[in-house]
């Protein structure tokens, strides 16, 4: 049985290096990711584990509380290890659990980006990512303040988030677009042209969501493949990513360390080239 082999790291514009397996900082706040956790030290012992097995790759937004993840990764970890990056987001709001109305306009963005900065106790943020394109505001006036507080200072790199090719082009007229964060996984694959077009860009690509769950077929399938590995069904759908293309960082999320230390192992399964195969051949999911 042929194995195959994969990159460990990636580097994000060309000057930070990371593990291909990082953190997402959404699931270590309340339900609905609105409120703090249940579990306040629990949460903070998920960021601590997080750094202690090597991760240097956090991902989290201003939203995702909103503002209670920034300010626990802050807690938990400042004084930051001199090779953690940490990625944040803006332009979502939110208005309850579960509810997040886009707002990408400048004059909100500029309060959203100062708002991380302090809560995350940053002078710059490594990597800061648009969360949504807003259809409320012209794309250009977006990508004109992303620009200008890059020019500043405050932002080092950026990123988009569930955007297409096209607008991610349009951004490139701007400034050099490092990373790109869309909905994918081994049975949701809709942004494949994108995933494509951010590897021959030397582009980061960041799938949220995963592990899509609620597939029955796929799920079916990734834990005949697992049993092969003594592995659960979820770390071989993280580790068929890390598979399938050099570019991918991985961000699970979870606000227990057991789980966080389940997801980590995943980095560690090599997949045979006919596995590999076979799950390249998942029905695709609609959702």
């Amino acid at each position: 049985m042929a194995e195959t082999t994969f990159e460990k790291t990636y580097t994000i514009g060309g000057d930070l290096t990371v593990n291909r397996m990082g953190f997402g900082a959404m699931r270590i706040t309340g339900e609905g990711i609105w409120g703090p956790p249940k579990d306040h030290n629990e949460a903070i012992r998920v960021l601590q584990r997080t750094v202690e097995l090597g991760i240097n790759f956090i991902d989290t937004a201003d939203s995702y509380g909103p503002n209670v993840s920034e300010e626990l990764i802050a807690e938990a970890l400042y004084p930051y290890p001199k090779d953690l990056v940490i990625a944040t987001k803006g332009g979502l709001t939110r208005t309850g659990p579960n509810v997040w109305p886009i707002n990408a306009d400048p004059g909100y963005l500029q309060q959203a980006l100062e708002g991380s900065l302090k809560r995350l106790k940053l002078d710059q943020i490594d990597l800061y990512q648009l969360h949504r394109v807003d259809p409320n505001v012209p794309y250009e006036k977006t990508l004109e303040f992303l620009q200008r507080v890059q020019e500043e200072g405050l932002v080092k790199h950026i990123g988009l988030s569930e955007v297409t090719v096209d607008q991610i082009k349009k951004a490139q007229e701007y400034f050099t677009v490092v990373s790109v964060q869309n909905k994918y996984s081994v049975d949701f694959r809709k942004w494949e042209d994108e995933l494509a077009y951010c590897r021959e860009q030397d582009m980061a690509f960041i799938p949220w969501n995963p592990i899509n769950a609620g597939n029955v077929g796929a799920l079916d399938k990734l834990q005949q493949v697992a049993q092969k590995y003594d592995a659960t069904a979820h770390q071989v759908a993280l580790s068929w990513l890390l598979h399938h293309s050099p570019n991918i960082l991985l961000i699970p999320g979870t606000s227990k360390v057991k789980h966080l230390e389940e997801n980590y192992k995943a980095a560690s399964i090599v997949l045979s080239e006919e596995d590999m195969q076979e799950l390249d051949r998942v029905k695709q999911s609609e959702k």
